[in-house]
């Protein structure tokens, strides 16, 4: 599993950290039952505080994404499935978008506007 973050980005750095497994887990890499890597690993590979992965695991285990427990570490429960069930229908909508000539920006504000 590779956690991506962008340091240049507004979007503050933990909410980066938690798009990054959402994602992984929309697009099959990661299922339920899978092991995310401690963050006192991944803390310094990002170059980050360790808080900071804390509350982006924190994040995940409000949304039901993932269940904490002292000894086994952040796992993912079977919330992350349907998040995998999109991959196919958001990877349809980028093709389509594309065809229209649309930007990926225009895309993601399209979808913003519509789901407000």
């Amino acid at each position: 599993m590779l956690i991506r973050i962008d340091p240049t980005s507004d979007q503050p750095l933990f909410e980066q950290v938690a798009a990054s497994v959402r994602a992984d887990a929309a697009a099959g890499r990661l299922r339920a039952g899978d092991r995310l890597p401690a963050a006192r690993e991944v803390a310094p590979a990002l170059g980050v505080n360790l808080h900071t992965v804390l509350r982006a695991y924190q994040e995940l285990r409000d949304e039901g994404l993932v269940d904490m427990r002292r000894g086994r570490g952040a796992v993912l429960t079977a919330a992350v499935e349907p998040l995998a069930a999109l991959h196919d229908d958001i990877a349809a909508l980028v093709t389509r978008a594309r065809s229209l000539g649309l930007s990926p920006d225009t895309l993601a504000s399209l979808i913003k506007e519509t789901s407000a």
